[in-house]
C-alpha cells in the first residue's frame, strides 16, 4: 500500500509539526514516522535531541497535555527513531517517501509493533513515558 507519493508530503508533515500547524487529525502513526525520517535527514538537526521537544510543543499546541498518562512518550519516540534510522540506513539514497512506504508496509507500520518488544505494563509505565526503558520481552532488531 502506498501512503505517500512524494517527499514534499513528508516535508509538509515535518514542518507542520515544527511550526505547530499540522492539523491534529493528520498526526497519525504514519505521520510520526514521516516526521522522524525527515528530521533524521536534516544535517542541522539531531533527532534524539530535537524531536522530543518538538512533539511536546506540538501536543500542547493541539490541546494535548504531556502528562504521566497522556501526550509525549520518550520510549516510544526513541524506539521509533531507531526503527526509522535503520530503514534510512538500508536505503540511504532512496527518496524519503519510498523509504516511508516500505517501513509502513513492514511490521513496524502497525501501531502495536512495540508490544513485540515491551510488555504493556513496562511500555505504558510512567518511567517509560518519561525516559528510555529497555525492552523487556526481546531486544530491538536494529540496535
Amino acid at each position: 500500500m502506498i501512503h505517500y507519493h512524494s517527499d514534499s508530503e513528508i516535508e509538509r508533515i515535518a514542518t507542520g509539526v515544527i511550526a505547530r500547524t499540522l492539523p491534529k487529525p493528520e498526526w497519525t502513526h504514519a505521520a510520526h514516522f514521516a516526521a522522524a525520517l525527515w528530521i533524521l535527514r536534516q544535517p542541522d538537526m539531531d533527532a534524539e535531541r530535537d524531536l522530543p521537544p518538538l512533539i511536546r510543543a506540538y501536543n500542547l499546541a493541539t490541546g494535548v497535555q504531556n502528562t504521566d498518562s497522556a501526550g509525549y512518550h520518550q520510549t516510544i519516540t526513541l524506539a521509533s527513531l531507531r526503527a526509522a534510522r535503520a530503514w534510512l540506513a538500508k536505503w540511504p539514497d532512496r527518496p524519503l517517501h519510498e523509504i516511508l512506504n516500505e517501513l509502513l508496509a513492514s511490521p513496524y507500520g502497525r501501531s502495536g509493533w512495540l508490544l513485540e518488544y515491551w510488555s504493556k505494563p513496562v511500555l505504558f509505565s510512567v518511567v517509560a513515558r518519561r525516559a528510555w526503558v529497555d525492552p523487556d520481552l526481546q531486544p530491538l532488531p536494529f540496535d
